[in-house]
């Protein structure tokens, strides 16, 4: 594979810590709990929004209420440190002459904290949340990318931290690599790789 679609949040970059803490402040601000634990456990296997629904009714609360909460914590309490082995991986595939391309639903911030961590030099295109497509799995984001730069989708994989990473990969027709570093993931998505560290994804740049 040498042209790679990437997750931003909990793939390229540890993001979870403050989303975690972002979380359960708001939580708290509306007069709930939650453990850090199962914060994290909902965020990493379904979604932020996922999470906000979950609590939202066990509390009788409107979820829009916790996004808000969520939304003004969150962006004060970043500071994300990118995964090891992600520039390593991500110098190799444009060493081979493939390029990487961002796909996430965050906005333009995730390309800053890019720049941060000395990435963003090796990104070709991105999509963030400020453009108009719909939520992955849904493919249409991914479509975008593809057809824009001609990629063969034969050599094309996305890469993220969850099973909806990878169904929008295949719902693009293309291969999916789940990067689950904790194992915390219910796999049922059919991954055609499954790696514990990004530094395992460079055997597989060619």
């Amino acid at each position: 594979m040498k042209e790679f679609i990437w997750d931003f949040d909990g793939t390229l970059m540890d993001t979870y810590p403050a989303m975690v803490a972002a979380f359960q402040r708001a939580t708290q601000t509306l007069g709930g709990t939650i453990a850090k634990n199962e914060t994290y456990q909902l965020m990493r296997q379904e979604s932020v929004g996922f999470a906000e629904r979950v609590v939202a009714e066990r509390y009788g609360w409107q979820w829009q209420d916790l996004r808000a909460g969520y939304q003004r914590y969150e962006p004060a309490l970043q500071a994300p440190q990118a995964f090891a082995g992600a520039a390593e991986v991500l110098a190799a595939i444009k060493a081979v002459g493939g390029h990487n391309y961002l796909m996430t639903h965050r906005d333009r911030q995730a390309l800053d904290y890019l720049a941060q961590a000395d990435l963003k030099r090796y990104f070709d295109d991105a999509v963030t949340g400020e453009q108009p497509f719909a939520r992955k799995p849904d493919p249409a984001a991914l479509d975008y990318l593809l057809d824009k730069h001609a990629v063969d989708r034969s050599q094309a994989v996305m890469v993220g931290d969850r099973n909806l990473d990878i169904d929008a990969g295949h719902n693009a027709h293309i291969a999916g690599y789940l990067f689950d570093p904790d194992s915390l993931i219910k796999v049922t998505s059919h991954p055609e790789v499954q790696v514990a560290s990004l530094a395992e994804l460079l055997p597989l740049v060619k």
